[in-house]
């Protein structure tokens, strides 16, 4: 039962990193559609190619200023877990 409640609690972590890994790209990137979507409607400028590069753009600067601590992030959890199977391996 021990390796159940291991597992889970590791589920549960591994949910948790990937949404703290994912959240930033992914919340400025709605950011800039909304801004770049309610801008299209006021000029009434239906152009589909035009968030593409703004969005590009913002994801590119996330992931340089949120990087390394996103990588950080997962490399500890992907130690954690490698530890996790040595320890049940004994």
């Amino acid at each position: 039962m021990d390796e159940l409640s291991l597992l889970l609690s590791l589920a549960d972590r591994m949910l948790w990193v990937t949404a703290l890994v994912a959240a930033p790209v992914l919340l400025s990137s709605l950011a800039v559609g909304v801004v770049i979507g309610i801008i299209q409607a006021a000029t009434s400028v239906n152009e589909q190619t035009l968030t593409f590069v703004p969005k590009l753009a913002v994801i590119a600067l996330v992931l340089v200023v949120f990087g390394a601590s996103m990588m950080a992030l997962v490399g500890d959890f992907a130690q954690d877990i490698f530890a996790e199977i040595a320890r049940i391996g004994k």
